[in-house]
């Protein structure tokens, strides 16, 4: 089977760093990447390539990508629903956007769980990322009970629909199906489990917003993303990249999956 390219759906391969690398760590981190990547003759145009680096990494990030013209996109991990004010340790839409930030990652399940994220706080996050010209990257995902009490793409499902309550047909969004039970563990979902639950959370977004929206907005997938299973991810319909976590820090690993054509020579 080929690879399945929609040519209307750019494939992202994204990078979340967690709290990983200093800014220090980051520019020679991206320095790195930009090199192996130019040295692989990889084709930008065909795969976009975005990093999530810590927000105390941000500033460094984008001085190196500006001044070298690295075809690297980036964004923040977060984003407060609040544009100023009293909010100790929130960072702005509008500060991200000064940072020429393209992205910011929304919902990430670490986010829901370790900081007890309300379905209505991502909305709310969400609204803020479109205020300021911010892609918002709208993770999804179930935990191993939630699989077992709800089946699979129940909770994903209710979570995206209540992510789009503030979303216009205008807007330019993406959406990450990160399985909490895969993240970490090793053993990610099998690219039919994958497809199933992107391909419902492709039938939200044309019921919330139309077909036109569904068509062109990419869904990536996350959850022990290597550079092993990539490609059999990337065959799949509705899978249009990845958000990869830990294999992201390692340069080899992550520039291999970032090639994902190469795997299955095309």
């Amino acid at each position: 089977m080929a690879v399945n390219i929609n040519p209307r759906r750019t494939p992202l391969i994204a990078g979340n760093w967690k709290m990983n690398l200093d800014h220090l760590q980051a520019i020679a981190f991206v320095q790195k990447l930009a090199w192996n990547l130019k040295d692989a003759n990889h084709d930008f145009a065909a795969v976009e390539v975005a990093v999530f680096p810590p927000f105390t990494d941000l500033r460094s990030v984008q001085t190196l990508v500006s001044a070298d013209k690295l075809p690297l996109a980036f964004g923040a991990q977060d984003v407060s629903a609040q544009d100023s004010g009293a909010y100790t340790g929130e960072i702005s839409g509008a500060f991200l956007a000064q940072l020429e930030c393209q992205y910011v990652i929304i919902g990430h399940s670490e986010r829901r769980t370790l900081h007890s994220e309300t379905d209505e706080q991502v909305a709310a996050k969400v609204t803020a990322a479109l205020k300021h010209n911010l892609v918002p990257l709208i993770c999804v995902g179930e935990s191993a009970e939630d699989l077992a009490v709800h089946g699979p793409s129940a909770v994903p499902v209710a979570q995206l629909r209540a992510a789009l309550a503030g979303v216009t047909n205008a807007a330019d969004i993406v959406v990450a199906y990160e399985p909490v039970w895969a993240i970490g563990s090793g053993q990610a979902a099998t690219p039919e489990q994958a497809e199933q639950v992107a391909a419902a959370l492709r039938g939200v977004l044309t019921e919330t917003l139309g077909q036109d929206v569904a068509d062109k907005t990419r869904i990536l997938y996350g959850g022990s993303v290597k550079s092993g299973n990539i490609a059999a991810f990337m065959r799949e319909p509705n899978v249009d990249g990845a958000l990869v976590g830990g294999a992201s820090l390692d340069i080899p690993e992550f520039s291999s999956i970032i090639r994902y054509h190469k795997h299955v020579g095309v």
